[in-house]
């Protein structure tokens, strides 16, 4: 079957040859795919501390590895359903791979920053092609009564991604270097690369397919430009005119993709949703949701070895049970969405994250270990008990023939949400602990960094305060639907 022409490699076909197990061939190769892309987007977060001294960078300048990354997967994202419907599964997959493993070999190899976050940016647009890959393709070879299952398994190797980065992340840096956290990842690359030529389907629709290409470029465009204007506020100042004229430049752009979408015939984003009463308050959560969860995991590791004067291995190890807990919590949260209120459910989401980031503010230098792990474990828990009610009860409000594009619209908000947070997270850390040094040119370095993530923790708990409100109008949306 494997010399079968790729146009005749139909799912069909597949089942035929290789029987009954197929569609557990098939959830192998895209959760082995989505797990290894997962890891890296999070191994690297515990290296960081390592990479600024090696490049000499700041706080405000090396978010870009995560910035980048989660900026580049939105837009790639975006382009998976043309890419599957231009090339088929089997290719798209297999070359979304194959960049994924040379971004990694440069990134490994790199002897410049710029380099380095170039090669995370393509990371990012490969890694947003593969992850909502796994779920058309899930879709496609099982039967409707059994989706859920596979969803719950695919869910569960896709989760243990980011428990177990952190650690693996501390030992190799610790032990080898920053680089190996590139390079970890490529053998279960290259394995779901095979794993794919090898069992997913070929492309068998002729048709033409289009692609919004206007749309992805303003987007790209506004995205880099507003984004190099936060950070490089810090550095340039609020009157510089580059910055200024860069960040005008970008919200123009932004607008402009507005009207875009509003009138182009096949547009990447379906702005007509959000006439649907309720689904703009989840969208918000959303970018709430993905700022506090990326802004958080980049956080973490950074305080735990600069403030508390960790390794990155005992850093790393530090954010396991957080990880386990979300593991843990996710298909509970999950499987409570349908019977639970949305209000409880988020409300009591939203209060465990809001303690873990004051509790974590209000820290000391002299805080005992166990405490850290336990409010950073707070975290983890809220953005769980969060996730599976917001993203259900916001598809709930949409009509059937819509949840596809609704679907992609909230992984958007996420992803957006997560490149902001870390990219305004980093920024205000980085401001506040300069102030402090000033201020106290004696103070001790660990206390510096101290004022700078205490800052940036209370400002994600001031935003998930004020995400109630979004709540509240989404829950009121779908009690109108339920009744």
């Amino acid at each position: 079957m494997n010399a079968t022409p790729d146009n005749q490699r139909t799912i069909e076909g597949l089942i035929a040859h290789y029987g009954s197990a197929y569609k557990w061939y098939v959830t192998a190769t895209v959760m082995l795919g989505t797990f290894s892309v997962v890891l890296a987007a999070t191994i690297i977060n515990v290296a960081v501390p390592a990479i600024m001294g090696r490049f000499g960078v700041a706080q405000d300048e090396v978010h870009w590895l995560a910035t980048g990354f989660l900026a580049a997967m939105t837009v790639g994202m975006l382009l998976n359903a043309w890419a599957v419907a231009r090339f088929g599964s089997r290719r798209a997959f297999a070359l979304a791979m194959a960049g994924f493993i040379i971004a990694s070999l440069i990134g490994g190899l790199s002897g410049d920053f710029g380099v380095l976050v170039g090669a995370r940016a393509l990371q990012g647009l490969t890694a947003g092609m593969i992850q909502p890959h796994a779920l058309i393709v899930i879709f496609q070879v099982f039967p409707v009564h059994r989706r859920g299952q596979a969803m719950g398994i695919y869910g569960m190797g896709v989760i243990l991604g980011p428990a177990i980065a952190p650690a693996l992340g501390g030992v190799l840096v610790d032990v080898i270097s920053w680089r190996a956290t590139f390079f970890a990842v490529m053998p279960a690359c290259a394995l779901a690369m095979g794993m794919a030529w090898r069992f997913l389907p070929g492309r068998h629709d002729d048709r033409r397919v289009a692609l919004d290409w206007g749309g992805l470029v303003l987007l790209s465009l506004s995205l880099v430009a507003l984004l190099w204007a936060v950070a490089s506020l810090h550095r340039r100042g609020v009157l510089d005119p580059l910055l200024d004229g860069v960040l005008v430049a970008g919200l123009v752009l932004a607008v402009v993709f507005v009207v875009w979408q509003r009138r182009c015939r096949e547009p990447l984003l379906d702005l007509s949703l959000f006439r649907r009463p309720g689904f703009t308050g989840g969208f918000a959560l959303s970018i709430v949701m993905g700022a506090g969860l990326f802004a958080s995991t980049y956080l973490a590791p950074l305080y735990f070895q600069q403030s508390a004067g960790m390794s990155a291995s005992a850093a790393g190890m530090m954010l396991v049970p957080a990880g386990l807990a979300m593991a843990f919590v996710f298909p509970v949260a999950g499987h409570l969405s349908d019977r639970v209120p949305i209000s409880r459910m988020v409300s009591v989401g939203l209060a465990f994250f809001i303690a873990s980031m004051v509790l974590l503010s209000l820290s000391e230098t002299t805080t005992a270990i166990a405490w850290l792990v336990i409010w950073t474990l707070f975290g983890r828990l809220g953005v769980g008990l969060m996730m599976p009610p917001v993203t259900t009860a916001s598809l709930t409000v949409l009509e059937d023939g819509q949840l596809d594009r609704g679907s992609g619209i909230i992984n958007f908000g996420r992803q957006i949400g997560g490149a902001l947070g870390v990219n305004l997270c980093a920024v205000l850390a980085q401001y506040t602990s300069d102030f402090a040094r000033m201020r106290h040119p004696g103070l001790d370095p660990a206390a510096v960094y101290e004022a700078g993530f205490d800052y940036a923790f209370m400002a994600l708990a001031l935003l998930f305060v004020i995400a109630y409100w979004p709540l509240y109008r989404l829950a009121q949306a779908r009690r109108a639907v339920d009744a």
